[in-house]
């Protein structure tokens, strides 16, 4: 345990208790209902607020003001939410548009998006990420070092935030030998606790651990916790082999939280039903499946006022299942999640490109590129799909975001389409690797 981490969690604890205790009170009901399950009556309770309040405030939801039910109202993705988003503000927060917080995401399906929300809701964000890391042996005020394209002035965080979350920021953008030794001596120096990554970037980390036989026996990490795309079961033992301990799987997104995490290294993931409302929806229909059938994971985000988020169509599928134990709590699991499996992807010298490159820059060109992918069809050739408005589009500086990453000498195609074609998986990825050279 480090003295640093011990600072933090009694600074925050002595500020939290001087205004009333309320984030130490989220973070223990979040965790119990995590594990102990939901009545069902909180689940009504719950949706018929948000649609209430949504029906009342919220241009956009006044038009079903009649809608008796959840299944009343629209399935909205994230171009819907770009379409109609100054409609679908709540009035009540409309003033301070400006001081609300931006949660902003490309998301694996290639759509840049911004959600607004309220200090309510971004308490419950943060307490509802620290509560699934202490259900799997998290501290808080442990070091955490967190894998991700980190562009200045867009994601960044300033040193004081740095220094007073316990956070350090590993760029993953090039995932080269070069880099990974550098992202590996950082893991040392800085004597960091817990690394919270994607999991293509874990899965160039383990592979250049072991294919370089590096010694992390000086090493201070404790736990590893894989975010976003599904973690392949190679990385997943590769952790376990490398640290002795197995890595924490999770679900979520930027733009509600985490929505579901692994429990005791349960191969199913236990749902938050306390922050959120699961339905799953066949691929090709806005009708239900049968449960234990794939399905489309579509979220109702009960606590976000500001940017009401109802029947939230994230992109990603998956087979999910609700069981009511003795005590008659529901609990929600997830038993396959297929979202999120991005191609990886190589620039032109044969470094592998985390899909998340490609994700943040789109959310630069939000407003302009509503969807792209990259194809890569040779080891220096690639071809961009983009559906933009060719009105407000600079073709090159898309081209050169891209270049950058890719190399100089990367020769890039653009074809404008009217959609991104759908996968047989029902996603639209940002990336796709088409290049013999690494199949």
């Amino acid at each position: 345990m480090q003295a640093g981490e011990v600072l933090r969690r009694t600074a925050f604890e002595m500020l939290d208790k001087a205004k009333g205790g309320k984030l130490e009170t989220l973070k223990k009901v979040n965790k119990r209902e995590i594990v102990e399950g939901v009545t069902p009556e909180y689940t009504q309770r719950r949706i018929q607020a948000i649609l209430a309040y949504a029906k009342k405030y919220s241009p956009f939801y006044q038009k079903y003001e009649n809608a008796q039910s959840l299944q009343d109202f629209p399935v909205m993705c994230k171009m819907d939410y770009n379409e109609n988003k100054d409609e679908i503000l709540s009035d009540e927060y409309r003033d301070q548009k400006n001081s609300l917080f931006k949660l902003s995401t490309s998301g694996s399906t290639g759509a840049p998006f911004t959600v607004l929300c309220d200090g309510d809701k971004m308490n419950r964000v943060n307490m509802n990420f620290i509560s699934v890391m202490e259900l799997n042996g998290f501290r808080l005020g442990m070091k955490r070092g967190e894998f991700r394209v980190w562009i200045p002035g867009k994601n960044t965080i300033t040193k004081w935030k740095s220094f007073k979350n316990n956070l350090i920021m590993i760029d993953i953008s090039n995932m080269g030998d070069e880099a990974l030794a550098g992202i590996c001596e950082k893991i040392r120096k800085e004597k960091i606790q817990v690394l919270v990554a994607y999991s293509s970037a874990l899965t160039a980390l383990t592979g250049y651990i072991k294919r370089n036989q590096i010694d992390i026996s000086k090493w201070s990490v404790e736990m590893v916790f894989s975010m976003g795309e599904a973690l392949p079961q190679q990385t997943y033992d590769a952790v376990k082999e490398i640290w002795g301990f197995a890595p924490v799987r999770s679900y979520g997104n930027n733009e509600n939280g985490f929505i579901a995490i692994q429990l005791n290294e349960e191969d199913r993931y236990t749902t938050d039903l306390y922050n959120f409302h699961i339905e799953m929806l066949k691929l090709d229909s806005d009708e239900p499946v049968e449960q234990g059938e794939l399905g489309r994971i579509v979220v109702t985000d009960y606590y976000n006022r500001a940017f009401p988020m109802i029947r939230y169509d994230t992109g990603d599928t998956g087979i999910y299942e609700e069981v009511v134990d003795e005590n008659g709590r529901v609990h929600g699991y997830f038993t396959e999640i297929y979202g999120r499996r991005g191609s990886l992807m190589y620039n032109c010298k044969g470094e592998p490109l985390s899909i998340h490159v490609f994700m943040n820059v789109l959310i630069n060109l939000e407003g302009i590129v509503h969807q792209a992918k990259c194809i890569q069809w040779e080891k220096t050739r690639y071809e961009l799909l983009l559906n933009a408005d060719r009105e407000k589009i600079n073709e090159q500086e898309v081209v050169d975001s891209y270049r950058h990453y890719l190399g100089e000498e990367a020769q890039i195609d653009v074809t404008y389409v009217d959609e991104i074609p759908i996968q047989a998986s029902g996603k639209r990825m940002v990336c796709e690797n088409r290049c013999p050279n690494y199949q």
